[in-house]
């Protein structure tokens, strides 16, 4: 039951899913449990991968995306837009928000001092919202891509992308020091430690998706998939520890939104001229 609580409060720090009155006094909150709960953030992405998943089938299936009609060439482009927005309603933009003030910060200024200050300011500036612009850009793209090739294709880059996104994230945690305000960062407990036991058990969340995916798709989807979120999140790890010799709140969700596209670039990758390549 431990176990569950931890989950719930995952759920509750990571979404607008409503957990709330009695259920939310049945999971309490402490600063520790908060800190076993990020052993469970891509167990999260089951949640977001489902809605998403769900979203991005109904609209392609509706608009007759496997179909001859006039419009099944738009069909993927529609469902990728509105799988989308409602990723970005269930979490509150979460990931989105720190990805913006991570990209004003590190735009803004060349003095680590003065990047973190900027980081922690609510407003957002000229390179947050071009970073905002171009990955939701490069997520609709390459979604309305995978899903003209087929829905299965997409659906599948849908689930492991959002699952494995947010492991990536627990290795900052693990590697680099929180570097943020201790006093009003949210992210505190998370970052004040992660066991090698937690990473485990993240990991073990992002088992039963990425089989499925192996089993939906070919071998080389999948790799190719992990392999680009993977060198998604050590680019963006590699740039924190140089510029900010750490990290902050706002990195985890920047972390999460690169190896995300990352993975969707890679499976489509994997879906064309790679697999030609491989092919030959």
């Amino acid at each position: 039951m431990q176990t569950v609580r931890h989950y719930l409060l995952a759920v509750q720090f990571f979404t607008r899913l409503p957990v709330t009155g009695r259920l939310a006094d049945w999971v309490g909150y402490s600063p520790a449990m908060l800190r076993a709960s990020a052993a469970h953030f891509p167990g999260v992405g089951w949640l977001v991968a489902a809605l998403a998943a769900g979203v991005y089938a109904l609209l392609h299936w509706g608009l007759g995306g496997q179909s001859s009609t006039p419009f099944a060439p738009f069909a993927p482009l529609v469902a990728a837009v509105f799988c989308t927005i409602a990723t970005v309603l269930m979490t509150g933009g979460f990931h989105e928000d720190g990805l913006a003030d991570v990209t004003d910060g590190l735009g803004g200024s060349c003095e680590r001092t003065r990047a973190l200050e900027i980081m922690k300011d609510s407003r957002i500036g000229a390179f947050g919202a071009l970073a905002l612009v171009l990955v939701l850009l490069a997520k609709v793209s390459l979604l309305a891509l995978l899903g003209a090739h087929s829905l299965s294709a997409a659906l599948c880059a849908l689930l492991g992308g959002h699952v494995l996104s947010r492991w990536w994230p627990l290795w900052l945690v693990r590697t680099l020091p929180h570097v943020g305000d201790s006093a009003t960062s949210k992210s505190k407990p998370l970052a004040d430690h992660i066991s090698a036991g937690a990473l485990v058990a993240a990991g073990l969340w992002c088992f039963v998706p990425l089989a499925l995916v192996w089993q939906a798709q070919a071998a080389l989807f999948l790799i190719a998939a992990a392999l680009c979120s993977a060198l998604g999140a050590v680019h963006m790890a590699r740039r924190f520890a140089r510029r900010l010799q750490g990290f902050t709140g706002d990195c985890l969700g920047a972390v999460q939104q690169v190896s995300e596209v990352g993975f969707y670039l890679g499976a489509a990758l994997a879906l064309g001229p790679l697999a030609r390549w491989v092919a030959l």
